[in-house]
């Protein structure tokens, strides 16, 4: 959730923006260990695309998603497909050369 500003924030804002990184006076800030970065990693970068999509599903399946979502329904049910379309591509990966398909165990 976004906060409006009032006019005197923004301008402390727009000064603080427009200082040097050492001209700011961090000494009240404790320096943080080299030992907190050890396990420190970048966030992947990937963030699927999404495509607004209209589909027909049967109201007892949204009412069940409506139910027993947190996140919003509509994000459950893509979670949903996206965890039963990586199963179904590790068992076509999993194919022997003879053309015979090894089932995950489930």
């Amino acid at each position: 959730m976004k906060k409006n500003l009032d006019k005197s924030e923004r301008e402390q804002l727009a000064a603080l923006q427009a200082m040097a990184d050492d001209e700011i006076d961090t000494h009240d800030i404790p320096e943080a260990p080299e030992a907190n970065w050890d396990h420190a990693h970048r966030p992947g970068l990937y963030k699927p695309l999404k495509k607004s999509v209209t589909m027909r599903l049967d109201l007892d399946v949204i009412a069940w998603f409506k139910e027993h979502s947190d996140g919003g329904y509509q994000t459950e049910i893509n979670r949903t497909l996206r965890k039963h379309m990586l199963r179904h591509e590790a068992r076509v990966s999993r194919k022997s050369p003879n053309g015979t398909q090894h089932r995950a165990s489930t």
